[in-house]
């Protein structure tokens, strides 16, 4: 493929580039240039960033990669990029491959040996935490929860003794429902803070405790329009499991069952037993992932 006029011709890879989440302003100069230099433009959708290319003047080759189609779409990607071409990959705002679509492209491309260069910029997840006044460097990204009541109260439970904040993804039909499973799940006196609309027109950010989260979502109807960014704040230091204890659980979690483990942990410790136990909850999925 031709070299894009005027702009220097990418070396052949995949080029993670990050776009605005509402402000077009946040766009970075670097991005801008690699949309212009790439030879083709991979999209989550070619409507939505279609859009984006004509704001800036940018007019590339484009292909559309959405999740259904992404393990195929992802060998087309790889054999252009084998080929000598540079190719850009956008999700519809954001970071893409961060609770986004991407993920699989990314390994496929990481798979066939060819380089991944990230292009970073805006992240939902690291713009809200920039606002919310969090003491502690600490925090868990967990994205969106399970859609249904029983297993989105089962999961939040698996993180409830974690002594960190937690963040999620919401989307408006479902964020009534899930900050009221928040509240009866977590100890409804954490702060939450919930950012909405980030970097567009109506954007709100607001920081109260969790039994107080479902009457402000009720007091005004726009307060439930828009995707949320929702961080539930560490939890109390009295119900905190501290780092000694998180590591001397981690150490016996390698030969022990979690009953027992966190049976040992407590009387070595002097934690409580429960909420050690919840800890290995939380702990297993990473130690399967480790398997």
């Amino acid at each position: 493929m031709s070299e894009s006029p005027h702009h220097t011709r990418l070396p052949p890879a995949l080029y993670v580039v990050a776009t605005p989440i509402g402000n077009l302003g946040d766009i970075t100069l670097r991005a801008l240039d690699t949309l212009k230099s790439a030879d083709r433009v991979a999209a989550e959708d070619t409507r939505v960033s279609g859009q984006l290319l004509t704001h800036f003047n940018i007019s590339r080759p484009m292909v559309s990669i959405r999740e259904h189609n992404e393990r195929e779409a992802a060998e087309r990607v790889v054999a252009w990029i084998a080929a000598g071409e540079a190719v850009a990959y956008v999700s519809d705002a954001g970071t893409p491959a961060v609770s986004d679509p991407g993920a699989r492209l990314v390994a496929a491309v990481r798979a066939a040996g060819l380089t991944v260069v990230p292009v970073p910029g805006v992240s939902a997840v690291t713009t809200a935490l920039s606002a919310a006044g969090l003491e502690s460097g600490q925090w868990l990204f967990h994205g969106f929860l399970p859609p249904k009541t029983g297993a989105r109260k089962a999961q939040l439970q698996t993180l409830a003794a974690l002594p960190c904040a937690l963040v999620f993804y919401e989307a408006p039909h479902r964020i009534e429902e899930t900050l009221a499973d928040m509240a009866a799940v977590l100890d409804s006196t954490r702060l939450v803070t919930l950012a909405r609309e980030l970097t567009k027109r109506f954007e709100s950010i607001v920081t109260l405790p969790l039994r107080e989260a479902s009457d402000w979502l009720a007091a005004d109807p726009n307060h439930v329009r828009g995707e949320f960014v929702v961080i539930v704040h560490p939890p109390a230091a009295a119900v905190m499991i501290d780092a000694e204890a998180m590591r001397v659980l981690d150490v016996l979690l390698n030969a022990l069952p979690p009953t027992l483990a966190a049976k040992l942990a407590s009387q070595i410790t002097g934690r409580s037993k429960a909420e050690l136990y919840k800890m290995t909850l939380a702990l297993k999925p990473s130690r399967q992932n480790e398997a």
